[in-house]
């Protein structure tokens, strides 16, 4: 089965623990749904965050969704002047039999202004 990336990203109002476990569970949750993938397809996820969000792991608050067995990993976000804070970016690495071209990207919460050409 070929391995495929998805791209999302969603923007935070405040640099708060609940609504980053909410922010990150919605985008993976989303990421999953809109590509019709099961945690099990997933291989790995990459986030990273701005340098402006300190409260929580992007993959912590991920593993709140029961995803256990799929390695998360963090880092930060270049920080870049003018860029959009309170961000979290994710890349899914997935075994999917769809098309690159059919994979949608998922951005959410403010954050469709990164890539108004992917963002469904």
């Amino acid at each position: 089965m070929p391995v495929r990336a998805v791209r999302g990203a969603t923007q935070l109002t405040a640099d708060d623990r609940d609504e980053m476990v909410a922010a990150v569970a919605e985008l993976v949750t989303e990421v999953l749904a809109r590509n019709q993938l099961s945690t099990d397809d997933l291989i790995s996820i990459i986030f990273t965050s701005t340098a402006d969000l300190t409260v929580e792991f992007p993959a912590a608050a991920a593993r709140t969704l029961g995803i256990g067995d799929v390695p998360l990993l963090c880092a930060q976000e270049l920080s870049v002047r003018g860029a959009l804070p309170r961000v979290v970016r994710l890349m899914a690495q997935v075994d999917t039999d769809r098309e690159r071209s059919s994979l949608q990207h998922v951005y959410l919460r403010g954050a469709e202004v990164l890539r108004q050409d992917l963002a469904q």
